[in-house]
């Protein structure tokens, strides 16, 4: 019983004796480098606080215990505890010393990164984005100074750079989850059409105009991009006639619900599929499929072509002085249109193209505006406040109680057609050329370039 207590007596010693050692190298640390806060007991006025020294004074001070346990006057160990380490990290700063002498000793977490982007090239930055591109978003402003100055620092330090500086803000609006859809896998499988209406021009901004573009599903490129004054039926029939010519007949187009597109009753109700638009009965008799969208977030990849447009381009357009539609127009086709489908374009899943050649097809005559007219017993029919005279034709007396289809073009002319027989062409007042007035002979079907 008595051997057990003097044992449990030597341990608690022994415990008493290893917490002040290490309570002594604690506060001796603390009172030589720094190393944290402390309370003496005995001692009046509360809990001393040591400032932290710099990074010099630290290194001098875990020399000198080096020094002297170089000298033997230390342990290694006694040295570790007396600059707060481990025997392992002390034998690392001996190196430290031994092959970089005191510098080896500085602290390096306070050292600037050798990596570290010159404080002129952050001025530079944010000048040039004070100065000139004001309300460029932060992607649309890393592009453009790589493009027009040669800049070669990545996207994520200028975007840091610009929310450091309070000019953008640092976070996107959450919206509600929605899945993804994904894209169609050949060039042409499926264009998007929309008519965004902004104040395009900033140098104008009284002048509100309406942008329509037509983007591929597969490769996300910008087929056609134009200013107009509104988004009408004309304007819709111009842009599918210039992607048509240029790339061909496409599978399908993919729209939202407007006047052009279809006949609504009711707002937010199915359309009305008895009634077809002229847009729609051309895509029907080319052969695209046209698919209607009911809400916003249906059309997410055009609608989210508007809003970077929107963003970049005018931008764009203020930065290089662009008043008016013509010359934005000028602008958007020439310079625009290439920078966007290289920085945005990709490749298809599927090589192949799905735009079909157009052939003898002649978009004149299908994208039009296109309505049915009886003759009138003075051979004239009525189109738009014009009363267009039907020549003689040949083998008939009158042309009275006929059934004729008045097409009105793009570029205002008129032509009036009896099935696949064009019985005249008309100029935009609705005259006939002189070469029409005598009896017209009949015109080959221009599908299959036959005679009617």
């Amino acid at each position: 019983m008595g051997a057990a207590l003097r044992c449990q007596e030597v341990q608690t010693a022994r415990v008493e004796s290893t917490s002040c050692v290490r309570f002594l190298a604690r506060h001796l640390s603390a009172s030589l480098f720094g190393v944290g806060v402390g309370t003496l007991p005995g001692l009046e006025g509360g809990p001393g606080m040591i400032l932290r020294p710099t990074p010099q004074e630290r290194a001098m001070k875990v020399k000198d215990v080096m020094v002297r346990a170089l000298a033997g006057e230390l342990s290694w160990l006694q040295a570790a505890d007396l600059v707060g380490m481990n025997v392992r990290s002390m034998r690392r700063w001996r190196r430290r010393l031994e092959t970089w002498g005191m510098e080896g000793l500085v602290d390096r977490r306070f050292r600037p990164s050798s990596r570290k982007v010159p404080g002129r090239v952050i001025a530079w930055i944010l000048g040039q984005y004070k100065s000139r591109y004001q309300g460029f978003n932060v992607r649309h402003f890393h592009a453009v100074l790589k493009r027009e100055h040669g800049f070669r620092y990545s996207y994520s330090f200028v975007r840091q750079v610009l929310q450091h500086g309070g000019l953008v803000k640092t976070m996107r609006p959450r919206g509600r989850h929605r899945l993804r859809r994904e894209p169609r896998a050949m060039f042409g499988e499926l264009l998007h059409i929309d008519g965004s209406v902004h104040r395009w021009l900033a140098r104008s901004p009284e002048e509100r105009a309406s942008l329509i573009t037509i983007v591929d599903d597969a490769t996300k490129q910008l087929l056609y991009a134009q200013l107009a004054e509104a988004e009408s039926t004309a304007t819709i029939m111009e842009a599918l006639t210039a992607v048509f010519r240029r790339c061909g007949l496409a599978q399908a187009l993919y729209s939202d619900r407007a006047s052009w597109a279809a006949h609504t009753p009711v707002r937010n109700e199915p359309v009305d599929r008895t009634k077809i638009t002229q847009v729609g009965r051309a895509l029907k008799r080319l052969g695209i499929e046209h698919i209607l969208a009911y809400s916003p977030q249906a059309r997410g990849r055009s609608e989210r072509v508007n809003r970077t447009l929107q963003d970049r381009l005018v931008n764009e357009l203020r930065i290089h002085g662009i008043r008016t539609i013509e010359g934005a127009n000028r602008y958007i086709a020439d310079h625009f249109l290439p920078g966007y489908n290289l920085e945005f374009g990709r490749a298809p899943s599927d090589p192949a193209s799905a735009f079909v050649s157009l052939g003898s097809v002649d978009l004149n005559q299908i994208l039009c505006f296109e309505e049915e007219r009886v003759v009138q017993k003075d051979n004239t029919v009525g189109c738009e406040g014009l009363r267009l005279q039907v020549p003689k034709q040949r083998g008939r007396t009158t042309c009275a109680g006929l059934s004729l289809i008045v097409r009105r073009h793009l570029d205002q002319s008129y032509s009036v057609w009896r099935g696949t027989q064009r019985i005249a062409m008309y100029d935009s007042r609705g005259r006939l050329p002189a070469a029409s007035k005598k009896a017209a002979p009949p015109t080959p079907n221009f599908q299959t370039g036959e005679a009617a």
